[in-house]
């Protein structure tokens, strides 16, 4: 989903012409797994990290000392929540990519009235039952969950009653190019009307040895999450990928100012994915593309926002660690 850029067409070898019977839903992610990996270099969709396990290992990456956008991110809430309650006063909450609502959760508390109506859109079904257990404990408050994408989740969602607030934190924006990023930013700002408000959190670019730490910790608990990306397509696809057989790699893309992380081949394989009917051989160093996640300067980052319908209207950034909090007005 994020990790979309520039890329060639390859052959892919398929196992007969016959598609087997598969649900609607299931016979798109065939199609999307075929488009992904007849890629140059190869890839496969960010959002697909995010199974139970997935997420999981996801808020375990949160918690290690390399990894700080989660902690910088809820101290910067915890901060200037009371003030972002009574710039915004919504009387609906959205957030894109809740994870496990501990952030909203923060957030909410800091306002004088909690809004009732909180919608929370995630692909994962395991964040959205926690982040819906999380927000239980604030009284009044009534949270619906969307088990969706983004755009789906965003079209699912009901008139609100007053002002809307979006939050979509994390810096989970940096996972799309900029091209997706701009197309989701219209896609917002189609959602919400005049004067509605969008919270949205960017890490800012750092030193290049802070960043691969980030993305590659020593513990591998980084490694471990982007290598049940194939663990969940044995599972789901009756693949025979052999985990041992890649290697985990994160790099720092400076002129296109991203982290990327990789599955690299560590021998050239041959990997069957039977659900999709497919046979791919690997060489030795190749690569599958897993995600991207851009960073930003803070000018750049307000004014990839501001071209799609908002204004800024104030702006949080903690120096040390980098990372930019904006609350934007749509216009």
């Amino acid at each position: 989903m994020g990790n979309l850029t520039h890329h060639h067409e390859r052959t892919l070898v398929g196992e007969g012409s016959s598609e087997p019977s598969r649900a609607p839903g299931e016979a798109r992610a065939v199609d999307q797994l075929r488009q992904f990996l007849a890629r140059d270099p190869r890839q496969l969709p960010t959002y697909w990290l995010y199974d139970a396990l997935g997420s999981s290992l996801f808020e375990a990456i949160t918690l290690l000392p390399w990894y700080l956008v989660a902690r910088v991110e809820s101290q910067l809430l915890l901060a200037y929540g009371r003030e972002i309650g009574e710039r915004a006063s919504p009387a609906q909450i959205v957030e894109l990519g809740c994870g496990n609502g501990e952030k909203l959760a923060a957030l909410l508390r800091q306002f004088e009235r909690e809004p009732s109506d909180v919608h929370l859109i995630d692909v994962s079904a395991q964040a959205l039952e926690r982040a819906r257990h999380v927000l239980s404990d604030l009284a009044g408050v009534r949270a619906t969950i969307h088990h969706a994408t983004y755009e789906a989740g965003l079209r699912e969602l009901p008139a609100a009653s007053g002002c809307r607030l979006l939050a979509f934190l994390g810096s989970n924006l940096g996972n799309f190019s900029p091209a997706e990023a701009r197309a989701l930013l219209r896609r917002i700002r189609q959602a919400i009307a005049p004067g509605d408000w969008l919270l949205i959190g960017a890490d800012l670019v750092k030193p290049e040895p802070d960043l691969i730490l980030a993305y590659d910790d020593p513990l591998g608990v980084t490694a471990a999450f982007n290598k049940n990306l194939l663990l969940r397509l044995n599972n789901e696809f009756n693949a025979d990928f052999d985990l041992d057989g890649f290697a985990h790699r994160a790099v720092w893309n400076a002129r296109a100012s991203r982290v990327e992380m990789h599955l690299v081949s560590r021998r050239r394989q041959e990997v069957q994915i039977r659900e999709a009917r497919l046979r791919l051989t690997l060489e030795a160093g190749e690569r599958i593309w897993t995600e991207s996640s851009y960073k930003y300067e803070p000018d750049t980052f307000c004014q990839l926002v501001e071209a799609d319908g908002f204004a800024c209207r104030q702006r949080w950034i903690e120096d040390e660690a980098r990372f930019l909090l904006g609350l934007f007005e749509a216009i």
